[in-house]
């Protein structure tokens, strides 16, 4: 079954390379998103949120306290979404001859996988694999101040209370979470992509909705895709980013507590679009507003049809398994 913008991207040869490249082409698509919090997650390091004073806007040069989501923070939720998916299918496991084990000290990437080749891997003497996803460091819109709340937590006994036979436990603390309705702009890079690795990515994207600490009690983050533009460069910054969404929030009187979602987005919309503009690359393809969403839509259904993703992954996980074997024949020559 095709759709209309992903059977106008399929066998696209100006956008997408029939074979990963051991060498890079130049060719670049960034996935521009805002990743807005949905509950109370919990981006730290050291057992404290991630801050950094930096200035206020682009044109504003007061500074502000801004939360950071360190890049591994973004890329590892992906990385194994997408992982236990291609498990799903079949396509690793974690156990036997050929398993692939994430982040093992021993070194147990299979290094022919989707993951591995699209994600990298590095085993020391084992061999390494430079990732093809680009991923940086995001930065709250909104200063810390107002982007964060301290919670009291405990662990009770297995009757529910604090206190078992006359004793009470000491697990009290308190943790600061980041509040719902804070906004981090981002962008995500697929270098010298090919169709299979673009969805595969994509994919990730849209199915990830856990980040940061504690994930498996909360940490959800809903990822807005604003544009996805193919270029034959990198393009700005996260911060950058923020930045000028934090002037426009500022020029139009739409700075609230919290952020209004339509305003923030209609403002990253808009900042995108200035700063794109400014940038020293081709913009080879441009898919925005409207047509973005209708891509979303669309890989969306794909992903729902269980054999037209299995039919994506399975493709991928050849086309990585060729770029593997044209390594071994080029060192055995």
């Amino acid at each position: 079954m095709t759709t209309p913008i992903l059977n106008s991207l399929k066998g696209n040869a100006t956008l997408f390379l029939d074979a990963i490249p051991q060498i890079p082409q130049g060719r670049y698509v960034h996935f521009v998103l805002v990743r807005e919090t949905e509950s109370f997650p919990v981006f730290q390091t050291d057992g404290t949120l991630n801050v950094i004073r930096v200035q206020a806007g682009l044109k504003r040069p007061d500074l502000l306290s801004r939360l950071v989501l360190f890049k591994r923070k973004q890329s590892s939720p992906e990385r194994l979404t997408g992982r236990e998916l291609l498990r799903f299918y079949g396509l690793i496991s974690s156990e036997g001859p050929g398993a692939c084990v994430y982040n093992d000290p021993k070194g147990g990437a299979c290094k022919h996988c989707p993951d591995c080749i699209i994600y990298g891997f590095a085993i020391g003497e084992g061999g390494a694999e430079k990732s093809k996803v680009h991923v940086d460091s995001a930065f709250s819109i909104t200063p810390y101040e107002q982007s964060h709340k301290a919670f009291s937590f405990n662990a009770p006994w297995e009757n529910g209370t604090m206190t078992d036979e006359g004793a009470t436990k000491v697990s009290f603390g308190e943790q600061d979470h980041i509040v719902p309705q804070v906004f981090f702009p981002s962008v995500v890079t697929l270098r010298d992509p090919t169709y299979e690795g673009f969805l595969y990515v994509m994919g990730n994207l849209l199915r990830t909705d856990r980040y940061g600490a504690q994930d498996t009690r909360t940490g959800k983050v809903y990822n807005h895709l604003i544009a996805v533009v193919f270029t034959n460069g990198e393009i700005f910054s996260n911060l950058r980013f923020s930045q000028a969404v934090y002037d426009i929030l500022q020029d139009q009187g739409k700075w609230t507590e919290p952020l209004e979602r339509a305003a923030a987005l209609t403002a990253v919309r808009t900042a995108y679009d200035a700063l794109i503009a400014d940038e020293p690359v081709v913009k080879v393809r441009e898919i925005l507003a409207a047509d973005a969403a209708t891509l979303v839509a669309e890989v969306t259904a794909l992903y729902q049809d269980e054999k037209r993703t299995a039919g994506v992954l399975k493709s991928l996980d050849a086309t990585t398994s060729q770029y593997v074997q044209k390594i071994k024949d080029k060192k055995a020559k």
